[in-house]
Formats: C-alpha cells, sequence, structure tokens
C-alpha cells in the first residue's frame, strides 16, 4: 500500500506509514475538522508535543499519557511504545547490573562488581540515547517504532 502524503510503499497489513506516520487509507487531501482532530489531543496540547512528552520520564510519563489521553491515536501510540520499550529496558537494567553486583559482593570480586557498574552505564546511555531519538521522531510527527515496541504498541491502539 502506498501512502498519500509522502508516496512509500508499506506493507499491507500497515496502518500507518513507515516513513511520515501518515495514517494509511485516509484521503490525500482530509478535510479541515479531521486535519484539526488529528493535529490535538484531549491533553490540551498538540499531538507532537504530547507525544514527544510520553518519553520524557521513559515509561512514567508513558503511563501518565495513556491514562489521560482519550482521542489522538498518535499520542496513544507513543504512550504505549513508551511503556513497552522504556518499561522492559528499566525492567533488564535493573535486573542485570544488580545481578552481577550482587554476584560480585558475595564472592568478594571487584571485577564483577565493576563489570556490572559499567554494564549499568552502558544500559543507561543506550536509554537516553534511544529517548532523545523518540522525543525528536515524535515531536516532528513521525510515528518511528522501535523494533518489537512498536508492532505492539500499534496492536494496542487498534484494540
Amino acid at each position: 500500500m502506498f501512502c498519500s502524503k509522502c508516496g512509500t510503499e508499506n506493507p499491507d497489513e500497515a496502518k500507518f506509514c513507515s516513513e511520515c506516520g501518515n495514517r494509511l487509507g485516509a484521503a490525500a487531501t482530509p478535510t479541515e475538522d479531521a486535519a484539526k482532530s488529528e493535529a490535538e489531543s484531549s491533553t490540551g496540547l498538540s499531538a507532537n508535543v504530547a507525544g514527544l512528552l510520553c518519553y520524557v520520564a521513559l515509561w512514567v510519563t508513558g503511563i501518565v499519557f495513556l491514562v489521560w489521553e482519550k482521542k489522538s491515536i498518535f499520542v496513544k501510540f507513543h504512550a504505549w511504545q513508551s511503556i513497552m520499550t522504556f518499561g522492559v529496558l528499566t525492567l533488564a537494567h535493573l535486573i542485570l547490573s544488580t545481578m552481577l553486583i550482587d554476584i560480585g559482593l558475595s564472592t568478594f570480586s571487584p571485577g564483577l562488581i565493576r563489570v556490572g557498574t559499567v554494564f549499568g552505564w552502558i544500559i543507561g546511555l543506550g536509554m537516553l540515547v534511544l529517548a532523545i531519538i523518540l522525543i525528536i521522531q515524535a515531536g516532528t510527527g513521525k510515528m518511528w517504532k522501535v523494533p518489537w515496541a512498536g508492532d505492539w504498541a500499534e496492536k494496542q491502539i487498534s484494540k
């Protein structure tokens, strides 16, 4: 299926364009009311601002906007993606780095403690970089999908 906005070819089952985030199957020239309702969210913020705020405090603001937002699919998508992406990464960060540090402490191995600390820093830095990328993408109006989490988020907003 081709996007009516940018012309990018997308898989037939896709609901949003992988390039510009436009809803697929929508008319090429939406009415002014439709464009206005898509640009607004029930939060009182523009959809782009609400979408980018979903990533500011990682999964926490994702939960806040998921509860708060009632009409914008764009904001709901970013809220779900934030919850899934950063919820899983935060859990992995806590489990793996804590586990390595605890094993190092129980065996009195400074090497394992350093590895756990370095591992924690690497995951934390990766999360920060990913959050910045997602903030920029949402702020520019794109529904950029994180592999696996983005597909899951898209299914959640379709329910």
